[in-house]
């Protein structure tokens, strides 16, 4: 499975090479069945399996056997979406079928060596005529489009060394993925859970610089070199622990270590019932807090004082949907709104979970899961204007509204509940981001270059949606140079993304550089081949009247149709 990821990864980077109007795009599909080789063929059932399989696949994807699912180890970063049971043709069975993509920040494993240095591997047969158990992989050639959406990625991290900037002279912090001590897999999401709870407090701290949850979690599974962490995500300190969770009670561990030395500035071990979880977040923050010298302002105080619930079985149902809608499938969200709306039913005043209801309504009408999109629209608004009135304090109640505004095109309501979402979270790397998105669909492109840039000292793993927003808007102000930097940066990491290219194309011909600009212009419609400007202008939500008409000019000295 890595090395099929792999070669997706390193297949669209080499597709990129290529001056060819041809980009030839693969399907993977991985069986663990029989091989049968004879006569000069490959056949067998696992053969015929994995062919099946790849015909599941998306283009530029890998689909795998529920077998393969059970046998790779937990601890690789690998996302699944189930495909459910497959009846396929030649076999009497339903087969379960997966969908495999790398997590979004994560890198994929080097190949492990085996061999010591100077060993002789022996010279294997050239034939055998059955191998019995052996894994089958088929690739297929196939073609594939992925429309650009923001801020639903699923890249790999992006250069820090090339886009990153210093964090201001305050304490950093970065809060990495706890260990889930409890001998369960099934306890993962409560553990991370924990995590991202304790990132949203120190987030509300003005006194300190807290690096997202998305870039500390591309740790997650490792036991890395906290001094490299600190060069890595540009922090003095990073707060590790585990959690163990068993009947009705909760063990949790915490050390903050100075990366600059290694050494510990405070470690604590807590053992208290499940329904002291609350408390013991707020003690946590408190003495991170205390042991770097920050001084809390009243507001935070108060903040800090407030728990999003104080009903646990709530509480665990809400991270039991956090899990399931970021698997960003039809299904799953349809469970991940189950799980919030027992939550509510739990606690009617638990904030999170009518922020987290909104955003997956709003999720159903993006992707068309709704039959009736606008009423899903409407109703998500609803729940995330009550989000907010319960609780004012919460970042992400906040965002959900700006969220939801956003693909209602109510960008002055969308902003101002995002502004509200980082002044009371002063390090929400995703506030600043998507605040930055929607400045530039008003044009507003300078604020939306000093955004992006705050957002990516926050997150130094950024996904390409990042360097993209930030391209953009270096385009829109006539920074054509810097535009290009940013938006080939954005291609690197999603080269199946349309919009990069269009602006890179039209960036190119400000540039004078027309070749150029031809070749992202075929680029554009290799992954769109029915793209129109027309159809365009009708449907990109640039709300400024002339930038649009000067974008839409550069696409047609690009080449683009009308």
């Amino acid at each position: 499975v890595e090395a099929s990821l792999a070669f997706q990864a390193e297949n669209t980077r080499f597709n990129s090479t290529l001056e060819d109007d041809i980009q030839p795009t693969l399907r993977i599909g991985i069986s663990l069945g029989e091989v049968v080789v004879a006569d000069n063929t490959v056949t067998g059932e696992g053969i015929v399996l994995a062919q099946r399989l790849e015909q599941l696949a998306s283009a530029g994807g890998v689909c795998i056997q529920g077998a393969v699912h059970e046998a790779v180890p937990g601890r690789l970063p690998f996302e699944y979406e189930s495909l459910g049971e497959q009846e396929l043709k030649g076999f009497r069975e339903p087969v379960r079928a997966y969908a495999v993509s790398l997590k979004s920040g994560e890198a994929i494993p080097p190949p492990e060596v085996h061999a010591m240095p100077g060993e002789v591997q022996r010279e294997r047969p050239k034939q055998r005529r059955i191998v019995v158990g052996a894994m089958a992989l088929l690739v297929i050639a196939a073609g594939g489009l992925v429309w650009f959406q923001p801020w639903a990625p699923r890249e790999e991290p992006a250069s820090v060394e090339r886009m990153a900037i210093p964090l201001p002279d305050k304490p950093s912090i970065a809060v990495l993925p706890f260990t889930n001590m409890s001998g369960d897999p099934e306890q993962e999401y409560f553990v991370d859970g924990i995590t991202e709870d304790l990132i949203t407090d120190l987030s509300k701290v003005s006194g300190l610089r807290v690096i997202a949850r998305n870039s500390t979690f591309a740790y997650k599974g490792q036991s890395p070199d906290l001094r490299e962490v600190g060069r890595d995500l540009n922090v003095r300190y990073v707060l590790e622990g585990s959690v163990r969770k068993a009947s009705n009670r909760l063990r949790i561990t915490a050390q903050l270590v100075d990366t600059n030395n290694g050494y510990h500035l405070w470690a604590e071990r807590y053992d208290r019932n499940l329904e002291d979880v609350f408390a013991l977040q707020d003690e946590v923050t408190r003495k991170i807090v205390t042991a770097l010298s920050v001084t809390l302002t009243g507001q935070e105080e108060e903040q800090l004082a407030r728990a999003a619930t104080n009903n646990f079985e709530a509480y665990d149902l809400f991270l039991q949907g956090q899990q399931y809608f970021g698997r960003r499938t039809k299904d799953d969200n349809a469970l991940a709104q189950e799980m919030y709306k027992r939550a509510i039913g739990l606690d009617p005043t638990f904030a999170r979970a009518y922020g987290a209801l909104a955003v997956s309504y709003a999720l159903d009408a993006r992707r068309g899961w709704s039959t009736h999109p606008a009423d899903t629209l409407d109703r998500a608004l609803e729940l995330a204007q009550k989000a907010v009135a319960l609780d004012g304090s919460v970042p992400q109640a906040h965002w959900a509204l700006g969220y939801v505004y956003m693909f209602k095109k109510q960008y002055q309501q969308a902003i101002d509940a995002l502004e509200r979402a980082v002044r009371v979270a002063p390090n929400y790397a995703d506030g600043y981001g998507l605040l930055a998105f929607i400045n530039n669909q008003r044009g507003q492109s300078e604020e939306a270059i000093r955004l992006i840039r705050k957002a990516m000292a926050l997150n130094p793993h950024y996904t390409f949606d990042y360097p993209y927003n930030l391209g953009r808007a270096y385009y829109t102000v006539g920074r054509y140079a810097e535009a290009v930097e940013a938006l080939q940066e954005a291609t690197e990491h999603n080269a199946a993304a349309l919009a990069p290219h269009l602006y890179l194309a039209a960036s190119y011909i400000r540039l004078g550089q027309q070749d150029d600009a031809e070749w992202e212009a075929t680029e554009a419609q290799v992954l769109d081949p029915e793209f129109t400007l027309s159809q365009f202008a009708n449907t990109v939500p640039i709300k400024n009247k002339a930038q649009l008409n000067r974008f839409l000019e550069d696409l047609r000295k690009a080449g683009l149709p009308e």
